[in-house]
C-alpha cells in the first residue's frame, strides 16, 4: 500500500468519524435564514458611546450587542420593561420579561410561561459569561406574512420599509439603538440555475471523451482541479456564513466552524483532499527500464494508470460537494441578502463555483465509467449458427 493510497484511507476514516460524530449545533441560531430580502442596518447609537458595539447577524436576523464598558447595559423590551442586561460580569435576561421568550424564534411565536410580568421587579438569570448578547428584535424585523403594500405596489424597487429604535439604559441615562429596515428586490433565480445547468453540462460532457485517449487522461487531471476550485469556494461560503454568525478573529471562526455547518465544510475539505489525489496520481511519474546493452533508460508511466478508482472517488465526492455545499447554499440565488459578509453576487459567484464543480464532475466521472464498463465487458460468444457459417 503506497503512503498516497494509507494517507487517502486516514483522511476518508477521519472524515468518517467526524460526520459520524458531529453534533447538530450550530455557532448562531437554530433558526438562522438562508438569506432574506429585507436589509436590516444598524445606523447610530445614540448619544455615541465608544464602548458599545452594535451590529446585525444572521442575515438581519439577530442583533448583537458587545459591552466593553465597566457598567452594565440593559436592553428594553416591548412593554418599557428590561430585557437583558450586558456587562462585564456576562448576559442576563429577566425571566419576567416578554422579550425572553419572544425573542427566542424569529417568528416570535413562543408560547408565555405563567411567570411573565412586564410590571413585575426583574428576575435576572445568566445566560453568558462574555459582554456580548444576540437576540432576533420583532422591531428591526418584518413579521407580517405577505410584503408591505408598497412593495405589493412596486415590487421591482427598493422600499424604505421604516426606522426602528430599540431603546437602552445605561447607568448614565437612556441610550438608543437606530437603524433601518429595507425591502430589497430578490435576484432573478431562474437565471442562476441556467448558469448553474449549463456549466454542470459543459464539464460532465468532458467525461465522453475516451478515458485511455490522452484528452481523456487529461479530463481526470481537469476534474481534479474542478474539485479543487469547488472545495475552497464551499470552505469560503462556511468561513462566511461563521463570520455572518457575528465570529470575529481567527480562534473564534475555528470554533464557529467547528460547531457550525458541519456538512458543507467536509464536504469541501473532501473535495480538496480527492482533488489533490487526483491530479497528485494523474501526474506521469518516471521510471527507469533496462535497454540492452545500455544503462537504464527513463519512461513515463501512463497519467491515470495509478488511479483505477478515480472517477469513482470523484463521482461520490462531486455528489456530495453538489448536496452538501450546494443545493444547501442554492437560497441565495433568490436572496437579495445573503447570509456572507460580503457582496450578494461574490456570494452567487460561489455557489455556482461549487455546484458546477459538483455536478459536473459526478455527470462525467458517471460517464467515464460506463465506458470503462462496457469495455471491459466480454464479447458474446460464437453461436452454433456462426460457425455453421464458417
Amino acid at each position: 500500500m503506497t503512503r498516497l493510497t494509507r494517507a487517502g484511507l486516514l483522511l476518508a476514516g477521519t472524515i468518517a468519524a467526524l460526520l459520524t460524530t458531529a453534533a447538530p449545533a450550530a455557532a448562531h441560531g437554530a433558526d438562522a435564514p438562508n438569506g432574506s430580502d429585507y436589509r436590516t442596518e444598524v445606523t447610530a447609537v445614540t448619544p455615541a458611546d465608544g464602548q458599545l458595539r452594535v451590529r446585525v447577524v444572521e442575515a438581519g436576523a439577530r442583533l448583537e450587542l458587545t459591552n466593553t464598558g465597566s457598567e452594565p447595559v440593559e436592553v428594553i423590551g416591548y412593554s418599557g420593561e428590561p430585557y437583558l442586561r450586558v456587562g462585564p460580569d456576562g448576559v442576563f435576561e429577566n425571566t419576567r420579561s416578554p422579550a425572553t421568550y419572544l425573542n427566542r424564534t424569529i417568528a416570535g411565536d413562543t408560547v408565555l410561561p405563567a411567570e411573565v410580568d412586564p410590571a413585575a421587579a426583574p428576575n435576572w438569570r445568566r445566560v453568558d459569561d462574555g459582554p456580548t448578547a444576540r437576540w432576533h428584535d420583532q422591531r428591526t424585523l418584518w413579521r407580517e406574512a405577505g410584503p408591505p403594500a408598497q412593495v405589493r405596489a412596486a415590487p421591482d424597487r427598493e422600499h424604505r420599509v421604516r426606522d426602528w429604535v430599540v431603546p437602552l439604559r445605561a447607568a448614565d441615562g437612556p441610550r438608543e439603538i437606530r437603524g433601518t429596515l429595507d425591502w430589497v428586490p430578490p435576484p432573478d433565480a431562474y437565471a442562476w440555475w441556467v448558469v448553474v445547468t449549463l456549466g454542470a453540462l459543459a464539464v460532465g460532457a468532458a467525461g465522453l471523451l475516451p478515458a485511455a485517449s490522452r484528452p481523456g487522461r487529461r479530463v481526470l487531471a481537469g476534474l481534479g482541479g474542478l474539485l479543487i476550485c469547488g472545495g475552497l469556494a464551499a470552505v469560503l461560503l462556511t468561513v462566511g456564513r461563521v463570520r455572518d454568525a457575528g465570529a470575529d478573529g481567527v480562534g473564534a471562526v475555528l470554533a464557529g466552524l467547528l460547531t457550525g455547518p458541519v456538512w458543507p465544510l467536509l464536504a469541501g475539505l473532501a473535495a480538496l483532499a480527492a482533488g489533490g489525489w487526483v491530479i497528485a496520481g494523474t501526474a506521469p511519474r518516471r521510471t527507469a527500464v533496462p535497454v540492452a546493452g545500455a544503462t537504464l533508460r527513463p519512461t513515463a508511466t501512463a497519467a491515470g494508470a495509478r488511479l483505477p478508482h478515480g472517477d469513482f472517488a470523484l463521482a461520490m465526492v462531486g455528489a456530495c460537494l453538489a448536496l452538501f455545499a450546494g443545493v444547501t447554499n442554492a437560497a441565495v440565488f433568490g436572496r437579495s441578502v445573503p447570509p456572507v459578509p460580503w457582496p450578494a453576487t461574490a456570494a452567487r459567484l460561489l455557489v455556482v463555483v461549487v455546484m458546477v464543480a459538483g455536478a459536473g464532475a459526478l455527470a462525467a466521472a458517471v460517464l467515464r465509467l460506463h465506458a470503462a464498463g462496457r469495455a471491459a465487458r466480454p464479447a458474446p460468444a460464437a453461436t452454433a449458427v456462426d460457425a455453421a457459417r464458417d
